[in-house]
């Protein structure tokens, strides 16, 4: 090994993005292996390699030591042995002797390139693990390269990612080639190098979307305080701002609703409520249940729950098909919700505003079944 040797690791350094001195100790490391391996494995050794000329020398360790403490030959020698080499030394101190056999550089480079290959393999696995482990709960693009049982696998530059089936949106088909936006769920070591599992259904993505498009949200001006998803379908979003000038809610839908079109393309037309948030809970469960309009809010801070009156003409479309729309804006809020229509309400004499009790027969299976009434898909609304 020499200069070119050296030259060689630094373009690797430059290819691989690994550090020259990690490539170089893991060939020293190598080499103290390959030594063993050819020259008798109970020597204490050390290689080193000048980072400058690319010469390697192999030097023999051994350690002084009182005349009745000798052990080991190959390793330890007396401290009238050691003063022959240097007269200053004493019993503990370690010397080393160069014993670099004339032919190591064969055997080294033959023996140790496996090792090194597999070395600066590590390097990389390592170095993709940190990289994707620090953009965990992130998006990333990558292109669809290859599926197998449903499994889609995206690539992502410098590793695959698994995009599996219980993380898919259902009805989103997916081609090879296709690029695709992916939210980075979670990163574990394996001993096929880093796994990187990706998700299109999980509420972050939504999150991490309108954070690329609105810049309100990216600035820290607009918080989005909670969301609910049912991937595919709906998701339900509560922003907050604390600057009087701002509209959160407008912030987020965009001029002439651009923002929020993004991401409903990027989503395949799922359909996005968005609402501002309030920290009154009859507020914020009122906003939750739109595009239904609400009449009253009971709430009964014990339980953690809510009941809802809503005009009977509104009862379905508060509910959803099959309870969708009341569901995420249960999730959305914290809160159990109970939805009556306010002939329910009155047929059941009515609430004291102290208290409050759920009834489980708030809706029935026909009104779980009724259609919701038709709507473009994205409702914003800042009504409580």
């Amino acid at each position: 090994m020499n200069k070119e040797f050296i030259l060689a690791v630094e373009e690797l350094e430059k290819e691989k993005d690994i550090s020259k001195d990690l490539l170089i100790d893991a060939i020293e490391s190598a080499l103290v292996s390959a030594y063993k391996k050819n020259y008798g494995n109970s020597q204490n050794v050390r290689v080193n390699i000048d980072r400058v000329n690319g010469d390697i020398d192999v030097y023999m360790r051994k350690n002084v030591v009182s005349d009745e403490d000798v052990m080991d030959e190959y390793g330890e020698l007396t401290l009238d042995e050691a003063r022959e080499f240097d007269e200053n030394c004493k019993i503990g101190d370690v010397l080393e002797f160069k014993v670099t056999p004339k032919d190591f550089g064969r055997i080294a480079a033959q023996t140790a390139k496996q090792v090194v290959v597999q070395r600066i393999r590590e390097a990389e696995r390592g170095i993709i693990y940190e990289d994707f482990s620090s953009r965990q709960s992130e998006i990333v693009a990558g292109i669809v390269q290859r599926i197998s049982n449903e499994t889609v696998f995206v690539n992502l530059g410098r590793t695959e990612g698994i995009l599996a089936v219980t993380e898919q949106v259902p009805g989103e088909i997916y081609s090879i080639n296709s690029r695709l936006k992916v939210y980075i769920m979670d990163v574990k070591k394996t001993t096929k190098g880093p796994q990187v599992y990706l998700s299109r259904s999980h509420p972050g993505l939504v999150k991490r979307l309108f954070e690329l498009e609105v810049p309100e949200i990216r600035d820290g001006i607009v918080e989005i305080k909670s969301i609910s998803r049912e991937a595919g379908s709906r998701t339900k979003l509560a922003v907050y701002t604390e600057e009087p000038d701002i509209d959160a809610v407008g912030a987020c839908v965009g001029p002439r609703g651009s923002r929020v079109q993004a991401v409903v393309d990027e989503l395949f037309g799922e359909k996005i409520d968005i609402i501002n948030w309030s920290d009154n809970p009859a507020e914020l469960v009122s906003s939750a249940l739109s595009p239904a309009k609400v009449e009253q809010v009971f709430i009964d801070e014990e339980e953690n729950s809510a009941t809802v009156v809503v005009p009977d003409f509104q009862l379905s479309l508060a509910i959803g098909k099959e309870g969708q729309n009341v569901r995420l804006a249960a999730k959305l809020c914290g809160w159990k919700i109970d939805i009556k229509s306010h002939t329910q309400f009155e047929e059941a004499g009515g609430m004291p505003e102290d208290a409050c009790t759920t009834d489980s027969g708030a809706f029935s299976e026909d009104d779980l079944a009724d259609p919701e009434p038709e709507d473009d898909g994205i409702v914003f609304t800042d009504e409580a």
